[in-house]
């Protein structure tokens, strides 16, 4: 029995022996927030269509990529195709609050043997005018995504009368140890998944970014300085430090003897939890400052090799499917149900098969979400298809 409405179909494959296909999406969607209805051109959950797009929260994240595969599976069903592999659709049913039902759904198959080569979820999609410098669009695989870990800190202090103040101040105390942990950031690096990432745009990018690139032995130092320049890029190349929640005192006049903060991580493969909080503790560098995980924490997965079968595979069919476009390989940066894969699948990869431009990157949890209909009807003959194995029209 899966927990809370996560739905796991198994369509059988002719060939028990052949590694099956995994295709994954969510179905549920983060909430609109209060007084932002207005900002909207249609109702938030109305699935207007206007004007070329389906607007709605989840248009995007996740309900296209949903609604998509399904009505492909329709159409194979309907042409009475029977599969070579078999084909697992796993819905999770929370993955923006943690993903315990995928979590469920791997541990099912796990349990009952799952033999699974390519494994498919959200992610990324085909950039178009979002990666500076590059002259076409790119369609970026995402190969792997970054850890997560929330850290607490906790100051404590004398407290007392705010008419008598006393250095021994809990909330200047958690003040200092945000802003050291905002500056002294952990060193960012240019290997694995971010290597790759800068390997496979550099072929697409102009005369100074080739050239940049393919001498990283030697502009280094001065490539990393323009990625952690623009926070986009800055995020694929270092283990993230964000402080999103502080809290201390009671009444305007009670100096606090407590005060909190959460500052949120996302991982860099290579990095870990404990060096996460081994380098938070060591920054912080205060007694009586305390920093201890939150409940919830992932490490970063291990990333999914470019030279692969499964990624060569996947990314010739994103290729003839997008022949507009250059394919590189890409790390993720923020969480996905995919990440409870990792132990199923052979190679887990994270991909959305519409265009998006700088402008749609706003609208993932923002305003106005939506999808082009012609993205989406795109979108179901490419999972049509990666699952019937059949080439792209006039390949």
């Amino acid at each position: 029995m899966l927990p809370g409405g996560s739905l796991l179909f198994t369509w059988p494959g002719i060939d028990p022996s052949a590694p099956a296909l995994l295709l994954m999406a969510h179905q549920d969607v983060v909430p609109v927030e209060a007084g932002s209805e207005g900002k909207w051109s249609a109702p938030p959950f109305s699935g207007t269509i206007a004007n070329g797009f389906v607007i709605g929260r989840g248009a995007i994240d996740d309900k296209g990529s949903l609604m998509a595969i399904l009505e492909a599976t329709e159409r194979l069903l309907a042409r009475g195709y029977r599969p070579r592999q078999t084909i697992y659709l796993a819905f999770g049913h929370d993955e923006e609050r943690g993903g315990e039902g995928a979590k469920a759904m791997a541990a099912l198959l796990k349990q009952r043997g799952a033999n699974i080569g390519l494994g498919l979820d959200e992610g990324y999609a085909v950039l178009d005018g979002v990666i500076g410098g590059v002259n076409v669009p790119i369609a970026m695989i995402g190969i792997g995504e970054k850890g997560y870990v929330s850290v607490e800190v906790t100051a404590t202090g004398a407290g007392g009368h705010s008419s008598m103040p006393a250095d021994d101040n809990s909330a200047v105390r958690i003040a200092r140890a945000v802003e050291r942990l905002s500056i002294n950031q952990m060193p960012a690096r240019i290997d694995g998944a971010s290597g790759a990432m800068l390997d496979g745009i550099a072929p697409y990018g102009s005369f100074t970014m080739r050239a940049a690139l393919a001498n990283r032995w030697l502009t280094g130092p001065l490539v990393k300085r323009q990625l952690l320049s623009v926070p986009s890029t800055a995020a694929a190349i270092r283990t993230t430090t964000a402080p999103t929640i502080l809290n201390a005192g009671t009444k305007d006049n009670v100096i606090p003897q407590v005060a909190h903060a959460v500052v949120n991580h996302r991982i860099l493969p290579g990095d870990t939890v404990e060096s996460v909080l081994e380098h938070d503790r060591k920054v912080v560098d205060d007694p009586q400052v305390q920093v201890r995980p939150a409940s919830f924490q992932q490490q970063p997965g291990k990333p999914v090799s470019p030279d692969s079968a499964e990624y060569r595979q996947f990314r010739a069919l994103v290729r003839s499917s997008f022949p507009e476009a250059g394919v590189s390989p890409g790390l993720v940066v923020g969480a996905t149900d995919g990440r409870h894969y990792q132990d199923v699948a052979k190679a887990v990869l994270r991909f959305v098969p519409i265009t998006m431009r700088k402008g749609d990157l706003t609208r993932f949890h923002g305003n106005d979400e939506r999808i082009a209909i012609a993205d989406y009807m795109r979108a179901i003959a490419f999972y049509e298809r990666l699952m019937s194995g059949s080439p792209p029209p006039n390949n």
